[in-house]
């Protein structure tokens, strides 16, 4: 990736996924060079990073926020399926 390439702290997960399919998609096209694939893949690594960091996050804010049967909030594991 060039050196324009945004910080990956700074992407927001959506922002984050967008980029991944974007790399995934010129990985699996073969047409890269060696040392530009290399590049791409580690780049890529840091993004999976990234946004299983952000849905995390996200994952713990449920859990914060569930509402109980008497309308009594608690906390409560999300279940994601």
């Amino acid at each position: 990736m060039s050196d324009a390439a945004p910080d990956i702290a700074t992407l927001s997960f959506e922002q984050a996924l967008a980029e991944l399919e974007k790399i995934v998609g010129a990985l699996e096209s073969g047409q890269a060079p060696l040392e530009a694939s290399i590049e791409l893949y580690e780049r890529g690594a840091a993004l999976k990073a990234h946004c299983e960091k952000r849905l995390e996050a996200a994952r713990l804010r449920v859990e914060k926020i569930v509402v109980g049967p008497q309308g009594a909030v608690g906390a409560e594991p999300a279940e994601f399926s």
